[in-house]
């Protein structure tokens, strides 16, 4: 149920709040005061098509908020669950800022979600029905889910069962078919693959090998100028004949330190750090000593590693720009072509499983066009009873079946549904959406909202002058059936009928002031004074007299008696 809407500078509406209640609450005033302004708001709340052009001029965005009370809404929590939206609150709130760069920033619960999910989650609660969009009526595609809608509790576990088989149906014929019509494609690429395969492992690449690889090269290319440097280092450091290296200089000014370092600290210092040097340089001769030792020159291991530089540079070219990446390809490749080979094995197989799903396919296809068959009576039955209260006794409604179009599965069966309808006898049963007229298709939509209602869940519906066209003994049949679908969800209701506005529960009167030179929208709710007033302004237009208020009273009365 929608509790509260606040709107900010959306078209000529500044700033607005409004609290709705439960039941049926109905907007009435002046045509062009704004009520469809606040309908619209709604909609866009619930996920419909944004425009920079619904931001009141001289302001830099509009703003949309909307209250509801969750109550015990399963489809709504299931979406909220889907997406990881909190909602430990039994309300939930939608939020939508619409910038006039055409940004649109959407939250549900404080989350920022996209418009696909703000409208996911929109549909679950709010159900809109304008005076010239009958929605899902005039789209005859939408037929098959309204009769699933209406018999859930027979339909829905058929067709969950069904469509589990035929999502498993698709996914094999799919790779089936696609197998034999590129059988050449199919066997080009097996062959192409294993290539990829047996030449990357053939390689036997090693993680590190490239970088590994390039070091030991440098070394060998260095190799005459390593062993120079090491070898004039050496003779630098150690003694050569008669001619003493650092090492023997710098241990005789080391001893000789050392006979005058007890005399001052400054000398004992100037000891210690000459014996440090001397023992490292020590151990630097012993290091270039052995690495002198350990040198060898081997021509033919350099070519080795130039060899395997460039088998890994050609398989770069091929499969990757590192030694890692070219392993990633060969797991990815080894994959794919492990999983052709099991399908090239288990083609018999495939055939067998195709076969075996499309038996159980056929199966529950059948169950399934049985059980609509057998709802379709009940609902036609319902729909007529409907219409004889909306002064439509003449009329005739029925599911209509299509068979002479081949069994082809789909993801909802094999059924194609269309709502037909005869408005007089005597007149051909035809495509609803082609033979009723709008007054029809108001009371039709009524009769299936009426029936509808209990068990589409939606916690808000909206009718948006949906009465338009109609008056008299069918004016307050419609304001009945609207006054019935009430008392399982919210409605909401825009009406230039007072038939319809009397039977309400609670009313707000829409109007347009001038302030400033520029038009706002102005809402108030109406006490029952308030109610006799507007009722009797609907009755006798401009100039309201003594018996417009009179019978505005009787309207009421009689409404809520």
């Amino acid at each position: 149920m929608l509790q509260e809407l606040v709107i900010r500078n959306f078209a000529i509406i500044e700033k607005l709040n409004i609290e709705f209640n439960s039941g049926m609450t109905v907007l009435t005033g002046e045509t062009g005061a704004g009520k469809s302004i606040i309908i619209d708001a709604v909609g866009l709340l619930a996920g419909g098509r944004g425009s920079t052009d619904f931001i009141r001029k001289g302001t830099k965005k509009a703003v949309l908020q909307g209250m509801f009370s969750l109550d015990k809404n399963r489809e709504t929590l299931e979406l909220l669950d889907q997406y990881g939206i909190e909602h430990a609150d039994p309300t939930l709130i939608l939020q939508r800022e619409i910038q006039a760069s055409g940004r649109n920033v959407c939250r549900v619960n404080g989350s920022l979600v996209n418009t696909t999910i703000l409208k996911q989650v929109g549909e679950t609660l709010i159900d809109i029905h304008g005076q010239n969009e009958h929605q899902e009526l005039m789209q005859a595609d939408k037929h098959l889910g309204m009769l699933d809608e209406y018999a859930r509790v027979e339909v829905q576990p058929l067709l969950k069962s069904y469509q589990a088989y035929f999502e498993r149906y698709q996914v094999l014929r799919k790779k089936f078919d696609q197998k034999k019509a590129h059988e050449k494609e199919w066997v080009q690429r097996v062959d192409m693959l294993k290539f990829q395969v047996k030449e990357i492992e053939d390689a036997n690449l090693q993680s590190g090998e490239e970088e590994q690889l390039n070091s030991e090269k440098e070394h060998l290319e260095n190799f005459q100028k390593i062993n120079s440097a090491l070898q004039a280092a050496q003779l630098a450091l150690e003694s050569a004949e008669e001619t003493p290296g650092a090492i023997d200089r710098t241990g005789e000014a080391m001893n000789g330190l050392r006979e005058i370092e007890e005399l001052d600290d400054h000398y004992k210092a100037i000891s210690e750090v000459v014996a440090s040097a001397y023992y490292q340089l020590q151990d630097a001769a012993s290091e270039i000593s052995g690495e002198l030792d350990g040198m060898e020159w081997d021509e033919g291991r350099l070519d080795q590693i130039e060899k395997r530089l460039e088998e890994i540079y050609q398989l770069k070219r091929k499969y990757g720009d590192t030694v890692d990446q070219i392993l990633k390809y060969d797991q990815k490749v080894s994959e794919e072509l492990h999983n052709m080979i099991d399908l090239e094995s288990d083609e018999g197989q495939m055939e067998v499983q195709l076969d075996e799903l499309k038996t159980k396919l056929e199966k529950l296809a059948h169950q399934l066009t049985a059980a609509r068959k057998k709802a379709a009576q009940q609902l036609k039955r319902d729909v007529h009873e409907q219409l004889k209260q909306l002064y439509m006794d003449k009329a005739e409604f029925e599911v209509h079946f299509d068979t002479t179009q081949p069994t082809k599965f789909k993801t909802s069966g094999v059924d194609s549904v269309e709502f037909y309808l005869r408005t007089n006898p005597g007149e051909k049963m035809g495509p609803l959406t082609r033979i009723a007229s709008g007054g029809e298709l108001s009371r039709i939509m009524l009769a299936l909202k009426t029936i509808f209602a209990k068990s589409q869940g939606v916690t808000s519906i909206i009718f948006d002058e949906v009465d338009t066209g109609v008056s008299g003994r069918v004016a307050q049949a419609i304001a009945e059936k609207i006054k019935l679908i009430a008392s399982y969800s919210q409605v909401l209701c825009i009406t230039h009928l007072p038939q319809v506005a009397a039977e309400a529960d609670h009313q707000f009167f829409v109007s347009k002031t001038v302030k400033d030179g520029r038009t706002e929208t102005d809402l108030s709710y109406l006490n029952d004074e308030g109610r006799v007033q507007e009722l009797a302004r609907m009755l006798a237009g401009s100039t309201v007299t003594k018996l417009s208020i009179q019978h505005a009273k009787e309207l009421l009365k009689m409404a809520h008696s």
